[in-house]
């Protein structure tokens, strides 16, 4: 596959945007006007090799198009994470196509409901959107001292729709967001797909979704089960600057459509709605014994005492791998209560093989700036 080549005035996200990410709105205009190659973000997939996706403007267009489909309008938007990943990214590129001036929370800043509340006390379109990712919900929505910031919570009810990504979100943020009668929309995506492009489980229009078992790729039927996640349409990327071993390996074209192939796992239902379940390299071996780990977490999060959660598995000299879970657990619970009542949910819905062996009760799940959990520093924390 011939090296992609991305002209001189694309928009180049290497890292971390110093001072005020509005001055990136130039740039990004220019290259949004014409076709071809128009951004380049840095990402890591799990193997932590650094990976130069490439955005072009049609991506971009369909991406922003489908995204103002779904929620039903355009509109300000507030910019709540950082600018050099991708989610960040599309609250500047979705500002541009709508004609809007993004406000910006202060990026060198912790997150603090506070923060969040001034910050949006400062749009002025009646019609308002932000991008989120869970620990920056929970910490409105949950905060560790158990009391709310009530402007906070109303700043989350004026926005007409929220986008929750970068991590899956436990069942409980979800339902607390339902009871505070938020719009709160589940995303799926990643930098290769211009960020989320599966809301709630169902994709985007011009988006689509295979499911491959037994190599078999887009333009085959996908089999009822788990199997890897492959995504389509307008919205993929034209592929990695300087890497054609990479693009080649992950992006495929298949009857017209443009298709990433994802490290996760999921299944859709029979009337089209996706469930994921993990990475693919969460599958753990322990004991000659196959155990998901995402499954793992799922079930751990499902606990009404668990704020966060996350499995992994880790070396061990008797089983090779062990199981282990990292658990943010809400203020005031009996840690062993708690831990016998996860065990035996887990064993109850996956076996003994997938009780973890090891525990870590963290205050708050390590976090990079993509909102989604540091499993390097969790896996220090099981060691």
């Amino acid at each position: 596959m011939a090296e992609l080549i991305v002209p001189d005035d694309a928009v180049v996200l290497d890292g971390p945007v110093a001072g005020d990410p509005l001055r990136l709105l130039s740039p990004l205009t220019r290259a949004l006007g014409r076709p071809g190659p128009a951004v380049v973000v840095r990402t890591s997939g799990s193997t932590g090799r650094a990976k130069r996706t490439v955005l072009t403007r049609d991506a971009l267009a369909a991406s922003s198009m489908a995204t103002a489909v779904r929620t039903g309008a355009v509109g300000q938007w507030l910019l709540a994470l950082p600018v050099h990943y991708v989610a960040g990214l599309q609250v500047l590129v979705r500002s541009l196509y709508a004609g809007t001036d993004p406000v910006v929370l202060d990026p060198a800043a912790r997150f603090t409901p506070e923060a969040f509340a001034a910050a949006a006390a400062r749009l002025e379109d009646p019609v308002r959107f932000t991008s989120l990712v869970p620990t920056q919900l929970q910490r409105i929505l949950e905060p560790e001292s158990g009391v709310r910031n009530g402007d906070a919570v109303s700043a989350l009810k004026s926005f007409s729709a929220v986008l929750l990504g970068g991590s899956a979100a436990s069942p409980r943020l979800l339902a607390a967001a339902r009871e505070a009668d938020l719009r709160v929309i589940s995303t799926y995506g990643m930098s290769e797909t211009c960020g989320g492009c599966v809301y709630d489980g169902v994709a985007l229009d011009g988006v689509s979704v295979h499911v491959e078992q037994d190599g078999g790729r887009p333009g085959t039927p996908s089999a009822p089960g788990p199997g890897r996640i492959w995504l389509g349409g307008a919205v993929v990327a034209a592929g990695y600057a300087g890497d054609p071993q990479q693009t080649a390996r992950h992006f495929h074209e298949a009857a017209g459509t443009r298709w990433y192939r994802t490290d996760d796992l999921g299944e859709l239902s029979p009337d089209g709605v996706l469930t994921v379940h993990g990475r693919v390299d969460d599958v753990l071996n322990t004991g000659g014994v196959k155990v998901s780990a995402g499954r793992v977490t799922a079930v751990l999060d499902r606990h009404p005492a668990v704020r966060q959660a996350l499995v992994l598995g880790v070396p061990d000299p008797e089983w090779g791998q062990a199981v282990g879970a990292a658990v943010v657990a809400a203020a005031g619970t009996d840690r062993a209560r708690l831990r016998a009542e996860l065990a035996e949910a887990v064993r109850a819905e996956h076996g003994s093989a997938a009780v973890p062996r090891r525990w870590a009760w963290p205050q708050e799940l390590p976090m990079l700036p993509t909102g989604k959990p540091d499993r390097a520093a969790v896996a220090r924390l099981l060691a």
